[in-house]
């Protein structure tokens, strides 16, 4: 069994970070908590430990990408509209995950995401730690497809057990957002926001609500 690391204490959280952080720089998976759902992650420039965390889950779909901060935003999207500079000055860190065109120089296979990339910067402290030491991560619910998303590490681990390397818990994932029944990011496409009289399109409705999305990018500006 892939050792769970509990991140409430001191010894098991330094021990838990430093085998996270060796194992994602071997190409392998690890749980780790966001402010959301708990998610399995990979080395986001690693085309085979992204493919070996789509094979974890049996799924096909790109997995979005997790970021340390605001700043990195601009190094991976190739263009960012004021609009959404305004929603992740409000949402972030927190539950709003943003579709963007990739950077074109950027090496790194994801699936085919029609040369988009989905980013979050997640309100979590072990998830912020973790990414600024490992850089941006490709980062999927951790549970099985179709099944539902862990709350927990416990939960993953029932789910993907031997497939993850490291499982770091840090409590009941949600918290963050009281009366949600299952608490997803809320997920923007902002691409056509790039082309004259474009607008914002919501994907997935989630822990952020609609209203507050169209109170910052505007009503004409949704679609």
């Amino acid at each position: 069994m892939a050792p769970i690391y509990d991140c409430s204490r001191d010894d098991e959280l330094l021990t838990g970070m430093r085998l996270a952080r060796s194992a994602i720089g071997r190409g392998e998976l690890v749980v780790m908590p966001t402010d959301t759902v708990y998610g399995v992650a990979a080395d986001a420039f690693s085309p085979a430990a992204v493919q070996r965390l789509l094979a974890a889950k049996g799924r096909t779909a790109p997995p979005p990408v997790l970021i340390p901060g605001i700043p990195t935003l601009a190094a991976l999207a190739e263009r960012v509209p004021p609009e959404v500079d305004a929603l992740v000055e409000r949402f972030w860190p927190g539950g709003l995950t943003v579709i963007l065109p990739a950077q074109p120089s950027l090496h790194w296979d994801l699936g085919d995401t029609g040369g988009t990339v989905a980013l979050r910067m997640p309100r979590n402290r072990i998830a912020l730690e973790l990414l600024s030491e490992t850089g941006p991560l490709a980062v999927s619910s951790a549970n099985l497809s179709g099944q539902p998303p862990a709350l927990t590490a416990t939960d993953a681990e029932v789910m993907l057990g031997e497939s993850v390397a490291v499982y770091l818990e840090d409590g009941r994932a949600g918290e963050d957002y009281p009366g949600a029944a299952e608490p997803s990011s809320t997920i923007v496409d902002a691409t056509g926001l790039l082309a004259e009289g474009g607008k914002l399109r919501i994907v997935r409705h989630g822990v952020i609500p609609d209203e507050q999305i169209v109170e910052v990018v505007g009503a004409d500006k949704c679609a």
